[in-house]
């Protein structure tokens, strides 16, 4: 999964201001006066400039203050005493008296400096978003925040532990400390926060097993643990939480297996890759989770065929399952997937070899927005089926190297999105059509480690884009083509181990 960023929600409250203007050049004092007290004292819910009403609230936020040790959007310079504090930059108040501080938004200010203590004195504090600064130390405890609702201190460098008191925020619905340097474990009361409904904790360095706790807390409809070194197995009740829409694993050391028992009917993204998981996929993946739209499973130990039952998850995009130890044939039930931009089997065992296990391509027609096809370094063999010539024209990326494929390759020519086409060592052999030409988009072209027979085609002169072109280890013969002077932006270009002669004029 889309490597993979969540950004925090802004929220902000209008209050509004009241003026005076006097009507006639001479007016009362008292007049004068009242409306005064008025404009101090609650019309409107706006409040005096220069009374603060809460001497906690005062305090908190300017021992904050004095934690920061670089301001250069200058955000702090209205927080003193002359100004409200309801009126400070990123200080937002509630909206009737008495005045107290309900959220602390300064996201993406470059502010630098560490988060003071003073804030767990905000007690009526309900969102609290630091996001995407510079601040270093600590997360404060925040122990007993009732209002609390979001925390957003993702983007910054802080270190330590996720400190125990947030788990007493009963009312925390959205926690986001992602992009820091945390460590430790996750505290293992999580699984208290009954009304969470967003988890990310992504991109840290954090320790330890993911807590079994994460059961409980049913309203979660994302977690990202992404880029940890967390260990152990995924708690079986994380595959059955109803609400999931996002799961995101990725990049940490977990073990064990996707029970077959798995139970996610919204779920729209599952990141799994570069983990230590392994056995057979459970074989209803596909019914299981039927809105999934992004599947993401490379570099484990999966086993066993891949699940026919993919092809009825039709909003899928991308599938993912490279670098694990699948066997057996290709699927061949996608005519559903007609949104499918990305699929990528490379450096598995999968197999073709006759037209039968062939209709994997003939399947594919119907992905008309495919992009990206991988089926490198398998252990497909035979003649490749004419029906490779019908995939999606807005196929980008087409790789077959590495398999055991023979014959000679269909003409392609109108699949004329490719920008990088495969088909290295392999025992492919005939001559390459003009064809070839057509390709006016590709960047990247290998054919070597074949038997291709013939001239190499003039046409080729006409991929102008080219920046690398591998032709060496077959059986070309005649001149090089002068066409290939044309390449200007070629980068590497090999053709050693072949029967050419004549010059190359870049």
């Amino acid at each position: 999964m889309s490597n993979t960023r969540h950004h925090c929600l802004q929220t902000s409250i209008f209050v509004g201001r009241m003026g005076f203007m006097c009507a006639k050049q001479h007016v009362k004092l008292d007049r004068l006066l009242l409306a005064w007290l008025l404009l101090c004292y609650g019309v409107n819910n706006a409040y005096c400039l220069t009374v603060h009403e809460n001497s906690g609230d005062l305090h908190s936020l300017l021992e904050f203050k004095q934690g920061i040790t670089s301001d250069p959007n200058e955000v702090f310079s209205s927080w003193n005493t002359s100004t409200h504090y309801c009126r400070w930059r990123g200080v937002i108040c509630t909206p009737k008296r008495p005045w107290r501080v309900w959220g602390l938004n300064l996201t993406g200010q470059s502010i630098a400096g560490k988060i003071t203590f003073s804030l767990a004195n905000l007690t009526l504090l309900s969102t609290l978003d630091l996001s995407s600064n510079l601040l270093v130390g600590q997360i404060p405890p925040l122990n007993g925040h009732q209002q609390l609702e979001t925390i957003c201190l993702n983007d910054n460098s802080l270190e330590g532990t996720i400190p125990n008191a947030l788990t007493n925020c009963s009312n925390l619905r959205k926690l986001n400390l992602s992009k820091n340097h945390l460590s430790g474990a996750i505290p293992p009361k999580i699984g208290s926060l009954s009304n969470l409904k967003y988890f990310d904790i992504s991109c840290n360095n954090l320790t330890g097993s993911i807590p079994s706790t994460f059961s409980n807390l049913t309203q979660l409809y994302f977690i990202n643990l992404f880029l940890n070194q967390l260990e152990g197995n995924i708690p079986e009740g994380l595959w059955g939480l109803p609400n999931m829409v996002i799961l995101e694993l990725s990049h940490n050391r977990l073990i064990g297996e996707i029970p077959q028992s798995i139970n996610i009917s919204r779920l729209q993204a599952l990141g799994v890759a570069f983990n230590k998981l392994g056995k057979a996929l459970p074989s209803n993946i596909g019914i299981a989770l039927p809105r999934l739209q992004r599947l993401a499973m490379g570099r484990n130990t999966f086993e066993g065929q891949i699940p026919a039952s993919l092809g009825n998850a039709s909003g899928l995009q991308l599938i993912d399952l490279p670098e694990n130890s699948f066997t057996g044939q290709l699927p061949a039930d996608w005519e559903k997937l007609s949104g499918l931009t990305r699929l990528n089997f490379e450096k598995n065992m999968l197999e073709a070899g006759d037209i039968r296990t062939w209709e994997f391509f003939h399947a594919l027609r119907n992905c008309s927005s495919l992009r990206v096809l991988s089926l490198a370094q398998n252990r497909l063999q035979g003649v490749i089926p004419n029906s490779i010539g019908n995939l999606s024209t807005t196929l980008q990326q087409l790789l077959l190297g590495e398999n055991n494929l023979l014959g000679v390759v269909p003409p392609m020519g109108n699949l004329h999105s490719l920008v990088s086409l495969s088909f290295g060592e392999n025992n492919l052999g005939g001559s390459i059509g003009d064809w070839i030409g057509k390709l006016q988009n590709l960047q990247g072209l290998e054919l070597s480690g074949n038997n291709f027979v013939g001239t190499i085609p003039s046409s080729i002169g006409n991929l102008t884009r080219l920046t690398q072109l591998l032709l060496d280890g077959n059986k070309f013969e005649g001149s090089i083509p002068s066409s290939i002077g044309n390449l200007s932006q070629l980068s590497k270009l090999t053709l050693r181990y072949n029967n050419l002669q004549g010059n190359i004029y870049l």
